[in-house]
């Protein structure tokens, strides 16, 4: 079987058209290198050389055989090529996890960009997903990094957390409400709303810190409507059917009718969390790791 360095000889040989030069071309010696070229037609069964004294030159097989043989020199370098940028994460796949809020912190959007720029052979996948479905699909290597916003309590084996950024809670009422003028406002001042909440088995952070900060100001929030979406608790207390906390990113939403009120306790913030695997990354998420720790 004809392997790429009998490819390479045969092509040299052709180009040139002279063994001496040939040989010199490859780094060899010549005899060898006629020995090659013999060793190939015996191989094939056909001549590939006319051979006289005065000259070489390619028989029919031959001159058809040359384009062939180097595509098949490009096709391997190019396989070569693309072996060496996949093992630097120039090329490849990176599929990206994030909560419904994450495109509204300029995190998300700034980092994907960037990352586009410095590696733009890297196909980027992005799907929208909750915090809890992100922890499962890292597990299971469905997804490669996710922008999350975990419980404080939560510990997934196999997944590590970076902090990315810790983002003010504001809360979000219709502009009409009694509240809404307020410059600030205390989570005690809450304690007869209606709530609009994320259910728990979502997974997100943003119940559990509801939860605390209301424990703290003495009382248990009334959650008269679930949402999964942090835009469409925003779309709800606009129309005044409950007041809801959301991170401040959540502004840009603009909602009519939506007033957001800063929260003046000092634990009311929340965080955005960039979720991967433990252990050695692979390169493009080293690679997008690399920007974050930048």
């Amino acid at each position: 079987m004809l392997e790429l360095r009998h490819f390479r000889y045969f092509v040299a040989v052709a180009e040139e058209l002279h063994f001496g030069r040939a040989a010199n071309r490859l780094h060899m010696a010549q005899p060898p290198l006629s020995q090659q070229i013999q060793a190939m037609e015996a191989m094939l069964g056909v001549r590939l050389f006319e051979r006289t004294r005065r000259k070489v030159e390619l028989t029919e097989a031959g001159r058809l055989m040359l384009d062939e043989a180097r595509a098949a020199l490009a096709q391997a370098a190019r396989a070569e090529d693309m072996a060496r940028r996949a093992a630097r994460g120039e090329v490849g796949r990176l599929e990206i996890g994030f909560t419904g809020s994450s495109p509204f912190n300029r995190a998300l959007p700034t980092l994907v960009e960037r990352f586009r720029r410095a590696w733009p052979d890297i196909r980027l996948s992005l799907r929208e997903m909750s915090t809890a479905e992100q922890m499962q699909a890292l597990v299971e290597s469905r997804i490669d990094i996710g922008f999350a916003r975990p419980a404080e309590a939560i510990a997934v084996p196999g997944v590590s957390l970076r902090l990315l950024q810790r983002e003010a809670l504001l809360v979000v009422c219709n502009d009409r409400h009694p509240l809404a003028g307020r410059e600030r406002v205390a989570v005690a001042e809450l304690a007869g709303e209606p709530f609009i909440l994320h259910p728990r088995h979502v997974g997100t952070g943003l119940y559990d810190r509801v939860m605390g900060l209301a424990r703290a100001a003495g009382f248990i929030p009334r959650v008269e409507i679930e949402a999964h979406q942090m835009s469409t608790m925003v779309s709800l207390a606009a129309i005044g059917l409950g007041v809801c906390m959301v991170p401040e990113a959540m502004r840009r939403v603009g909602v009519e009718g939506a007033a957001f009120l800063p929260l003046a306790d000092p634990m009311a913030h929340i965080d955005l969390f960039l979720a991967c695997r433990s252990g050695p990354p692979a390169r493009p998420v080293a690679n997008f790791l690399a920007l974050v720790e930048g």
